[in-house]
């Protein structure tokens, strides 16, 4: 099942080279049809390579994730529907945290938890959210509580990325991580360049690491299932 759906990866590819020129060749107002094609090609090439297992709880969070990455995508292209898109680039998240649990060989115990030593393995990831915060809070004005919101879930979606590692394949693991990172990444330069100062060719850099972002958690989450055949 897992060689399914190759086609889909094609799609993708198109997709994620077009809206790239684009953004290019200042021409947006076309991205309309470009953009949401990113996470409708890869929820596509998902479904279709995981049938074995539908209906489960995993299939369905990662569905998801890719359905509200699909609808925030085009609520983002529109800075009036800015508060609505991050809403569900929210849910989004939140679905992606329920399959980085869900792609783990290990049973949660709060007891046996080392909180110290958890807290210095995510300490790079809490001072770079920080000092995101840092830089663009005095802009935020009454988007400030959502923000703060949405970063506090970017954060715990990334250090459980990171939380994966040696409870999945090695592949699996590193494909989520960097994954999840890039799209640390992505919402950080989209922040920046939007409430604190412009990046030059933020847009390209912002699109380019989401784009690898959500192809790399996708594939990590295959990665996980084809390696617990």
């Amino acid at each position: 099942m897992y060689k399914k759906g190759i086609v889909w990866l094609y799609f993708f590819l198109f997709a994620a080279l077009a809206d790239m020129a684009l953004i290019v060749n200042l021409e947006s107002q076309y991205r309309i049809y470009s953009k949401p094609l990113l996470a409708a090609t890869l929820l596509g090439y998902f479904l279709q390579s995981t049938w074995l297992i539908r209906g489960s709880l995993l299939r369905k969070s990662v569905s998801a994730a890719l359905f509200f990455s699909l609808i925030g995508d085009v609520l983002l292209l529109y800075p009036a529907l800015f508060l609505y898109g991050l809403g569900a680039f929210f849910m989004a998240l939140i679905c992606y945290i329920l399959a980085f649990k869900l792609t783990q060989n290990h049973t949660f115990n709060p007891l046996r938890v080392n909180f110290i030593k958890m807290f210095l393995y995510n300490l790079p990831v809490y001072i770079l959210a920080a000092f995101v915060y840092f830089l663009i809070h005095r802009q935020l004005q009454e988007l400030k509580i959502p923000v703060v919101i949405y970063l506090l879930v970017l954060v715990m979606m990334l250090t459980l990325a990171r939380e994966r590692y040696g409870r999945t394949h090695v592949a699996s693991f590193w494909q989520v991580f960097l994954g999840a990172l890039l799209f640390f990444i992505s919402n950080s330069l989209l922040a920046l360049d939007q409430f604190f100062h412009p990046i030059p060719d933020g847009p390209i850099l912002t699109m380019g690491a989401y784009i690898l972002a959500q192809l790399l958690i996708v594939m990590g989450i295959r990665s996980h299932l084809v390696h617990q055949r």
